[in-house]
């Protein structure tokens, strides 16, 4: 766990780059620092293995005030990972990802198998590139070593400072990709540096957004994008910018919450009429308790009028349902395979709640776009 408290940095010409900070990290989390150049997010970022010393406050890992600790020792408890990678260019791959188990007194065997360990881990083929020269591998290739190196003594805590500001898109994401199951295996406690919000949405289970050394919003990428706290926020974020990431959009904000359902005991006839009267083509049939049973389209009500007593006998099983927890994206991605164009939404009991048509999906993002209220 790391804690900030009252923190500040101050420069002896008397710029405050960072102004009394208050946060706490617990581990496992993965973080996020965002805001415009000079918003003193890499400041903040540095001040935890003191590579920048911070000049008011206290800053503790887990209870203990890191002023208090040996930077050598604490630096080496902490990986780091910079945009420039870094890497020693006459070490070997392996002696690169090995430097710090070196310093730590590891036997050559003990490194060697490490190293092999965490190339294997971020994708490089240890027979590959363990004899290798950094000058022998592409961008996208150090930067997965200059992770392989951060993790190498097992650390608690990762530092990243922008590492993959400098790769073209397809590498990027694919690294950001890998990083996000790297951090679901080994849990570690990442604080990663970004000036892309689109990196910041994708990685962060929070994320603090800065400027002029402040945080002005210290949240989860979904109540940053609903619920920001400030114009500067708001505005760095891009108001459109949920209906860019629609897995952060809960269904029930986009379903039609009176959807036409009717009894199985309904007459082909009630049916029908119902069906004119709310303007659809499709009927949700549900218990006396409200529960989802299945669907009725027009169609086969039309064709079967004169053969069938009550709707129960045409009704059809509707996959998929959505649950009222499932957002947009699922949303999206189900529309695609469901028969009759509806998706139900139901509660824990599987009680009709709502109702996503491709019409209301439609609705909801064009609206939206169109600086229209989604009603």
């Amino acid at each position: 766990m790391i804690l900030f408290e009252q923190v500040s940095k101050t420069y002896p010409n008397g710029f405050q780059a960072v102004k009394d900070l208050n946060f706490r990290i617990d581990a496992g989390e993965f973080i996020v620092f965002i805001g415009p150049s000079g918003c003193g997010k890499s400041t903040t970022m540095k001040m935890i293995n003191r590579l920048v010393p911070h000049t008011g406050g206290t800053i503790s890992i887990n209870g203990k005030n890191i002023t208090k600790e040996n930077p050598v020792d604490l630096r080496r408890n902490i990986g780091y990972v910079i945009q420039q990678v870094g890497l020693f260019p006459h070490y070997t791959i392996e002696d690169n990802i090995a430097v710090v188990l070196s310093l730590l007194g590891w036997k050559e065997a003990k490194r060697k198998q490490r190293a092999a360990e965490l190339l294997q881990m971020v994708g490089l083929e240890p027979d590959r590139f363990a004899k290798r020269y950094p000058r022998e591998l592409s961008g996208g290739q150090q930067q997965r070593v200059g992770v392989a190196r951060a993790l190498a003594a097992d650390p608690e805590i990762v530092l990243m400072d922008e590492p993959f500001g400098a790769l073209d898109p397809i590498t990027r994401e694919q690294l950001q990709n890998e990083l996000i199951q790297l951090q679901r295996t080994m849990k570690k406690t990442i604080i990663f540096v970004t000036h892309d919000m689109d990196e910041a949405l994708k990685m962060g289970d929070r994320i603090a957004v800065m400027k002029d050394g402040a945080i002005l919003q210290f949240d989860t990428p979904e109540k940053l994008m609903k619920e920001p706290v400030h114009g500067f926020v708001e505005t760095f974020i891009g108001k459109n910018r949920i209906y860019q990431n629609p897995e952060y959009i809960s269904v029930t904000d986009i379903m039609r919450d009176n959807p036409a359902t009717a009894t199985e005991i309904l007459s082909p006839a009630k049916a029908m009429s119902m069906m004119r009267q709310r303007r659809t083509d499709t009927l949700i049939l549900v218990d006396d308790r409200g529960t989802f049973c299945g669907i009725v389209s027009a169609y086969d009500l039309q064709s079967k009028l004169e053969q069938i007593r009550t709707i129960q006998e045409i009704s059809q099983p509707n996959e998929p349902i959505l649950h009222q927890s499932a957002t947009a994206k699922d949303a999206l991605i189900a529309i695609t395979t469901t028969k009759f164009g509806i998706l139900p939404v139901v509660d824990d009991k599987k009680r009709v709640v709502g109702v996503i048509t491709r019409s209301s999906l439609l609705t909801a993002f064009a609206e939206h776009w169109a600086g229209k209220e989604v009603t």
